[in-house]
């Protein structure tokens, strides 16, 4: 019994980490190379009638050449908050518009752009390793809580512990090796 309530706890620190790893994997894919990607459009949120909306959300999001995004709006009436929302984001791009749809053209990145992008990836990974963090110490804190009421003894505590360590460490390691990627992309010339 001990075991399987052990496992059921470790099971499930393990599945939030990697719900933590895969979100940061998605954000990455966010941060913008010197290719146009429709992915970079990911964050950027509209203050559609009111409600923070995703882009993704209320337009059609195509990369057409190498270095060009066009955004195809559903509703032709949001195309000034569309491209305001672009401008607010940390894209790092500017929008022009033809009042059907809006291009963003992606200049070549320069030297100085590229350390910023690096910067804006490492914060990112920040943010996963804390995601994972944030589990083993929950669930940490879900092993003492038995461990007290009696239902684990302290052998079976210290080694649920030790292993939840080992599956932080890996997670961690996922979330380093895709920002090693992620950089080597961004500095690529």
């Amino acid at each position: 019994m001990d075991d399987d309530l052990v496992r059921e706890y470790l099971d499930d620190a393990s599945e939030r980490m990697a719900k933590a790893v895969e979100s940061t994997r998605h954000e990455f894919a966010t941060v913008r190379t010197g290719r146009a990607s429709p992915q970079l459009l990911d964050r950027v949120v509209v203050d559609y009638y009111g409600a923070q909306t995703p882009l993704t959300q209320l337009a059609n999001v195509s990369a057409t050449e190498a270095r060009l995004l066009t955004i195809t709006p559903y509703d032709k009436g949001s195309i000034k908050a569309i491209e305001k929302a672009i401008l607010e984001s940390d894209v790092g791009l500017t929008p022009s518009n033809d009042g059907n749809l809006v291009r963003l053209t992606i200049p070549e990145l320069t030297e100085e752009r590229r350390r910023e992008l690096v910067k804006v990836a490492h914060g990112l990974a920040e943010q996963g390793r804390v995601g994972v963090r944030n589990a083993r110490r929950e669930t940490l804190q879900e092993l003492r809580e038995l461990k007290k009421e009696g239902d684990i003894g302290a052998d079976d505590e210290h080694r649920a512990e030790t292993e939840l360590q080992k599956l932080t460490d890996e997670r961690i390691g996922e979330i380093d090796a895709a920002l090693a990627a992620k950089e080597e992309e961004i500095l690529q010339v």
